[in-house]
C-alpha cells in the first residue's frame, strides 16, 4: 500500500490547511451565534452560563456505543475468518492512521451502497451494507474504508456531536427568546419603547444561520476525509472510481421509478456532502502513481461467506435510519 509520498504533497496540504481552517472558522460562527443569543436574553450572566455549559460539552462531548448504534441498523460483527483479507487491510490502515485500536466491522443487511464509522479513536466500529460488499472490488473497498477510517482518526464524529450541540442550543435558545418577545409584546407596544429589530431578525434566523453553517462543516470534514484516505492508500483514483461507481449505482432505474427527483439539483448549501464532481476533481489533482485492481486480491466466495444477496429496497425504519 503506498504512502502520501506516492501523490503531490504541496497540493494534499493546500487543501488540508483550507479545510482545517473552514472547520475551525465554522465552528466559531456557530458558537458564536450562541453566545449573541445568550447575551440578548441574559446578558454578561447569560455568557457565563453558556461558557460554563460549553466547557462541559467539549469535555463530555457524549456518543453512542457503537455496538448500540450498529444493533439500531440490525447490523452483525464481520468474522475476521468471514473476510480475511479486508480485516488485513483495515488492520493496516488503522496502523496507518496511527489509531491504538483497530474498528471492529459491520455486516449492515442492506441493498443500499453506504460505509460509515462510529464512536471514538478508544472504540470505533465501521458498518458495511451488503450492496457495497457486491457492487465495489477491493481496491475500491480499501479506499472506502481509508475514508471511514480517517473520519474516525480526525476525530469528525466529536467534532460533529459538537456542533450539533451548538445548532440545537442556538434553536433553543431562539425558540425561548422568541416565546418571551411574544409574552412581552403587548408591554412593549404599550410602553411605546423601540423594537430592536436586528435582536428579533437574530432571534427567528440564528437557528437556520446555525444550521447552514453545520452543513458546511460536514461538507468540509468529508472534503478532508477524502484528502486522509489518500494519505493512508496513496490512491486518489481509487477513492474517485468508488465515489462515482456508488453515484452511478445509486441512481439506478429502481430510484428513477420510486423517487423520480432525486436527480434534481438540490442546493449546494443544503447537502451534507460535496458533490461527487468537485470530490472527484479534488483527488484527481494529487496525481498520484498509477495503480491498478489487479493489485488487489478479489472477494471469492461472497455468497458462502455472507449468504445471498439483500434484495429489498431500502427504507426509513421507525427508528429513524433510512437503510
Amino acid at each position: 500500500m503506498s504512502t502520501i509520498n506516492s501523490i503531490d504533497s504541496d497540493v494534499w496540504f493546500q487543501h488540508a490547511w483550507r479545510n482545517r481552517i473552514q472547520s475551525l472558522l465554522l465552528l466559531i460562527i456557530m458558537a458564536g451565534f450562541l453566545v449573541i443569543l445568550g447575551t440578548l436574553l441574559w446578558g454578561l450572566n447569560g455568557i457565563l452560563i453558556l461558557l460554563a455549559i460549553g466547557l462541559v460539552g467539549v469535555l463530555f462531548n457524549p456518543s453512542f456505543s457503537p455496538w448500540f448504534v450498529m444493533r439500531m441498523y440490525k447490523a452483525n460483527p464481520i468474522d475476521p475468518q468471514q473476510l480475511p483479507v479486508l480485516w488485513s487491510y483495515v488492520s493496516q490502515l488503522a496502523k496507518n492512521a496511527g489509531l491504538k485500536s483497530q474498528p471492529d466491522l459491520y455486516y449492515v443487511p442492506s441493498s443500499m451502497l453506504n460505509a460509515f464509522a462510529v464512536g471514538s479513536r478508544q472504540q470505533a466500529a465501521i458498518g458495511i451494507t451488503d450492496g457495497l460488499l457486491r457492487q465495489l472490488n477491493m481496491r475500491e473497498l480499501v479506499a472506502v474504508l481509508a475514508h471511514e477510517i480517517s473520519h474516525i482518526r480526525s476525530n469528525d464524529l466529536w467534532v460533529m456531536g459538537l456542533a450539533d450541540m451548538f445548532s440545537r442550543g442556538t434553536s433553543l435558545l431562539s425558540l425561548m427568546g422568541q416565546i418571551l418577545l411574544l409574552l412581552n409584546l403587548p408591554l412593549l407596544m404599550l410602553a411605546e419603547l423601540t423594537i430592536n429589530w436586528f435582536a428579533i431578525l437574530l432571534l427567528i434566523f440564528a437557528p437556520t444561520l446555525s444550521a447552514l453553517a453545520q452543513l458546511a462543516l460536514s461538507r468540509t470534514r468529508e472534503f478532508d476525509a477524502d484528502l486522509n484516505a489518500v494519505r493512508l492508500t496513496g490512491d486518489p483514483e481509487g477513492l474517485a472510481i468508488a465515489l462515482s461507481k456508488i453515484e452511478k449505482i445509486q441512481g439506478g432505474w429502481l430510484e428513477r421509478i420510486f423517487l423520480p427527483g432525486r436527480r434534481i439539483p438540490e442546493p449546494s448549501l443544503l447537502r451534507t456532502h460535496p458533490r461527487t464532481e468537485e470530490r472527484i476533481t479534488r483527488l484527481m489533482a494529487l496525481k498520484p502513481d498509477r495503480i491498478h485492481a489487479s493489485m488487489y486480491p478479489a472477494i471469492k466466495d461472497i455468497e458462502s461467506r455472507l449468504g445471498h444477496p439483500i434484495t429489498r429496497i431500502p427504507a426509513w425504519h421507525i427508528n429513524g435510519l433510512w437503510h
